[in-house]
């Protein structure tokens, strides 16, 4: 059976590779009731990312459906993600999306040259990483953003609050819930 696992997630595609069709491969194979097929990701207008899709391919059977589900519990799926195909429709994913976008235009030109924004990522993993961890980012003609998951939105963004607040590369900078 092949379903296409349609990711509610802001991904380049070599981190959808990583954290999602390579890890889920593994698992498939190891059960020994799928593999992964391929993969592909959806743009925005803009350019953005707006979602991603893994395709896999499974025993035709329920007991692999709901181990496939087991594996995403797993390893972790953005709220709003689904499993389908013509036959199945299956909603999955608990974990909550934060978009910080840093404004890559009006800042004063020595914040860009002095700021590491490597520095930023590691410096925001760290303040969440009981609750989310950094995913994977996007650069536009404007501004840039960092894609952080986990658990929760409201907490990931309670934990940064002093550090955007005060960092020189935050400024001017907007935060959302993606997922």
């Amino acid at each position: 059976m092949d379903l296409t696992l349609q990711l509610n997630a802001r991904l380049r595609p070599n981190d959808r590779g990583d954290l999602y069709e390579n890890r889920l491969d593994e698992y498939l194979k190891k059960e020994g009731i799928g593999e992964c097929i391929g993969g592909g990701t959806m743009q925005l207008a803009s350019g953005e990312i707006e979602y991603c899709d893994v395709n896999v391919s499974i025993e035709d059977s329920y007991t692999a459906l709901d181990t496939i589900q087991k594996i995403l519990k797993e390893i972790g799926v953005p709220k709003g993600s689904l499993l389908y195909n013509d036959e199945v429709y299956l909603p999955v994913g608990d974990l909550e999306g934060m978009a910080i976008y840093l404004n890559g235009v009006d800042l004063p030109d020595n914040v860009y040259d002095q700021c590491d924004i490597n520095q930023v990522i590691s410096d925001i993993n760290i303040r969440i990483e009981n609750v989310g961890s950094f995913y994977s980012y996007w650069e536009g003609p404007m501004e840039t953003a960092l894609y952080f998951y986990g658990s929760s939105f409201y907490n990931m963004r309670k934990q940064i609050q002093v550090f955007v607040k005060h960092h020189p590369l935050c400024q001017k900078c907007r935060i959302e819930q993606i997922a």
